[in-house]
């Protein structure tokens, strides 16, 4: 810290002078959002952190590494003036207790997209280097038992032929999605196994009791402790497999229980071709700014409603490609709405025909309830976010923002009935008191308590969204240096290589190889 300076003040410093760069002008909404945001910064006694990550984003700005954001910190003017991530939570009217409230008690979550490789490798000596061998470290990630391991493993004790053990695993669920009808039983049968047969019995009921316990422990992808002093003396520490890395024995979940500093540094494929990409426009003159693009480029999204998407961040697989030309997206949410939508949840919640028949005008928009329209209106009745979740909580039962927090973890796929019961009546006794009963009340609980087990964080849809647009920015209008970009980033994405070539050269993109024992490619 500077001189004469504490935790806080400094952080209220900087924040004030990136709002004056983020802002232009610096209204008068963003400046009370920001102050409220402090607020509760300061009484939560987490400014530290923020200077933490603020200090890594600095890192990463002064040695061209491009690096954002993700997640719900994206709700945070704090964090958007600081430069850690890329979407105005004011401007997109994010809420900011989906992130941080007094209520929830514990750190907040800040999670950095990185380029993939070398680059990241670079952020993470950084931290190592700034803050010790002793003072940083990776978490672990302790790897619990699942359906398709619990079955292999199972099979292996209990000498069930491989082949067969491999016909089972075909049957699990591939996500937490709990149908009431999928059940081991009906598995066990559709795959061919006799439900009476000794070992099958013992089989079913090993498979059960092993789930969600613990397997093995590995390295989190990108997680990093940082503590004041010396980690040994607070968490138990082994050495990672690369040199000079130590790596906690606890998960992030214990970490966090503990009140230890966490923080993200996941390295991302799309941010390293796109890192690449400008590179090679540089070298011939070009300069693009991401931070600066054209909004609502007329060509980007002409490209999107036709589904001409091989390589572009998030929006480039089959269910993706079908869905853009009944969307038509036109602007910048639109965009939002079709990365969140494409997902299991959305899918498996029966949101996506609802949403297109409203946005094509062949249903009308309906909402359960009238003041829920404001927050359900952009999403044409249809509640798509986690960020809905809470505001309707907010709005029908008097919800504090920690509470509403609160009701989409109790929600969560790993809920407990006891839990969703206590929930239910605190919902219900909420909305009696505004006056909501009866079937609408009805109505407004199903919906709530489906939705959560799918809805998507608003502001992670929204940072995605920006990486997929500055994607199809560069497609649209750099189609050589993007593709270069990708094919120097292999593997990545839904396509193979020559795939991306076949479709780069329909953009009139010549390609010759560059050197056939480097495997390169000259566009």
């Amino acid at each position: 810290l500077p001189p004469g300076e504490t935790e806080f003040s400094y952080l209220c410093q900087v924040t004030e002078a990136g709002a004056q760069d983020r802002y232009r002008p610096y209204h008068e909404k963003a400046r009370q959002q920001i102050d409220r945001e402090l607020a509760v910064i300061g009484k939560l006694g987490l400014a530290g952190y923020f200077l933490i990550v603020w200090d890594i984003v600095n890192f990463c700005r002064r040695e061209g590494i491009l690096a954002q954001g993700r997640g719900s910190a994206a709700n945070s003017a704090v964090c958007y003036s600081l430069g850690i991530t890329a979407v105005d939570p004011v401007g997109m009217e994010l809420l900011f207790a989906r992130f941080l409230s007094e209520e929830r008690g514990e750190w907040p979550d800040i999670d950095l997209d990185l380029p993939s490789g070398d680059r990241r490798e670079r952020v993470i000596r950084y931290v190592y280097e700034r803050y010790g061998e002793r003072g940083a470290a990776m978490t672990a990630n302790v790897i619990t038992y699942r359906e398709r391991s619990a079955s292999r493993d199972i099979g292996k004790v209990l000498g069930i032929p491989p082949a067969d053990v491999d016909r089972l695993a075909r049957f699990h669920r591939s996500f937490e999605y709990v149908d009431p009808q999928d059940t081991l039983e009906r598995r066990l049968r559709d795959a061919g196994f006799d439900r009476e047969d000794k070992t099958i019995r013992l089989f079913a009921r090993l498979f059960e009791e092993i789930q969600d316990l613990p397997r093995h422990l590995g390295q989190h992808s990108g997680g990093m402790v940082i503590a004041q002093g010396s980690l040994d003396g607070v968490v138990p520490l082994e050495p990672a497999s690369m040199p000079g890395r130590v790596v906690i024995q606890w998960d992030k979940e214990d970490c966090a229980d503990l009140g230890i500093v966490k923080v993200d540094l996941l390295g991302l494929g799309m941010m390293a071709a796109l890192q690449d990409s400008l590179s090679l426009l540089r070298e011939t003159g070009v300069e693009v700014d991401l931070a600066h693009l054209p909004p609502d480029d007329p060509q980007v999204y002409a490209m999107l409603q036709k589904a001409d998407t091989v390589g572009v961040f998030q929006v480039e697989s089959r269910a993706q490609m079908a869905t853009l030309p009944r969307m038509k997206p036109e602007r910048f949410y639109d965009l939002v709405v079709e990365v969140a939508i494409i997902r299991p949840g959305p899918i498996v919640g029966q949101m996506v025909h609802p949403y297109l028949d409203r946005r094509n005008g062949r249903a009308p928009v309906v909402y359960p309830h009238p003041s829920l329209e404001p927050i359900l209106k952009r999403t044409l009745g249809v509640p798509l976010f986690q960020e809905q979740l809470l505001r309707m909580a907010m709005t029908v039962a008097g919800f504090s923002g920690g509470e509403a927090e609160e009701l989409r973890r109790a929600l969560g796929f790993k809920r407990s009935p006891a839990r969703m019961r206590e929930i239910e009546v605190k919902l219900r006794a909420g909305m009696k008191a505004q006056g909501i009963e009866g079937e609408t009340a009805d109505v407004i609980v199903r919906s709530i308590s489906s939705f959560a087990l799918y809805g998507f964080p608003e502001s992670h849809a929204a940072s995605f969204a920006l990486i997929a647009y500055a994607s199809a920015y560069l497609k649209a209008h750099h189609p050589a240096a993007f593709t270069c970009a990708l094919l120097n980033n292999q593997p990545m994405g839904f396509y193979h290589p020559f795939t991306l070539v076949k479709d780069a050269q329909r953009h009139g993109v010549a390609f010759r190889p560059l050197d056939v024992t480097r495997s390169g490619w000259e566009c």
